[in-house]
């Protein structure tokens, strides 16, 4: 597969965000030690989750790519569903060691340097907006890249929770804020992980895709002239931007004639009413002995 321009572009935004978000993790890491800021520790190990995070989108964009053979007749398509869905995974482990850390510093909470905590916050805050605006752009092309658009955006405001905590510390020297701060930023971190897991989850499993209504799809098959009914129905997508589809497809006695006609308007409506472009369509006179709209896959013994 020959990379468009676009792609091109995408892969090099996605090499200075890594380069510049291991900058940030760095500078996070060693601020938060030298300015015992948990907040500030906290966010570096997001920071560090979104390097991992940006490395693994940018590696599945280069998989994607790769062309269909003959043990993976789909491509590598969903290689960016199991980035994201790794993505999410690891956002959840780095919010349940932030929660632990913050709990032993509401217990003790020891002094926090304010305003070098700010500063380097400020600095993380200002990577992240860069990287935000390098992705938003393509935020929306596929899981893999809302993934880690979505990392970048959270650590935003994770960082914008540090430069909260320094300036209440700096002023009240309330130095519990910087956990409680850090618990805030572990709980944006969960609520953010639990919708890519999700979603990436329901792709694997074969879900139907969020924006299919099934009903309006058969309502417009049985539509086409020539069609009884339609069963066997089976919709998925391959990754969060390709569907697919599988039917068995009714046509009526006086229509036999025309089952390549039917089966070719029925696709085109597929990909112009519905996005679906990859289906496989089997035309029959009589319904199945079921005759169900979802039929269920029976596990048979294969024997050698």
């Amino acid at each position: 597969m020959v990379d468009t321009h676009i792609d091109i572009e995408l892969k090099g935004r996605f090499k200075l965000a890594i380069l510049l978000t291991a900058v940030t993790f760095f500078a996070e890491l060693i601020g938060g030690y030298v300015f015992n800021s948990l907040a500030l520790l906290s966010d570096s190990a997001h920071v560090f989750m979104d390097v991992f995070a940006l490395s693994l989108s940018w590696l599945a964009l280069y998989i994607c790519a790769m062309p269909p053979t003959e043990t993976r007749t789909y491509g590598w398509h969903r290689s960016e569903v199991f980035a994201a869905f790794i993505n999410g995974v690891t956002l959840l482990f780095v919010s349940l060691v932030i929660f632990y850390e913050a709990y032993q510093r509401l217990v003790s909470p020891p002094e926090v340097r304010a305003i070098g905590t700010m500063v380097v916050a400020f600095v993380g805050l200002a990577v992240n907006i860069i990287v935000a605006s390098w992705l938003k752009g393509h935020k929306h092309e596929d899981l893999n890249i809302r993934s880690a658009y979505l990392h970048v955006v959270w650590d935003a405001a994770a960082s914008v929770g540090v430069i909260i905590s320094g300036v209440i510390i700096y002023y009240t020297n309330w130095f519990t804020a910087d956990p409680l701060i850090s618990i805030g930023i572990g709980i944006i971190i969960i609520i953010g992980a639990v919708k890519i897991i999700l979603e990436s989850a329901h792709i694997l499993l074969e879900g139907v895709p969020k924006e299919i209504d099934i009903k309006e799809i058969v309502e417009d098959l049985k539509a086409v002239d020539g069609v009884q009914g339609i069963h066997t129905l089976h919709i998925w997508s391959i990754c969060s931007n390709i569907h697919a589809m599988s039917a068995h497809i009714d046509i009526k006695k006086e229509a036999q004639s025309r089952r390549g006609e039917i089966l070719d308007l029925i696709n085109q409506k597929l990909a112009k009413d519905h996005h679906i472009f990859y289906t496989t369509l089997q035309a029959e006179c009589n319904g199945c002995i079921t005759g169900q709209l979802f039929r269920a896959i029976e596990h048979k013994e294969h024997r050698h």
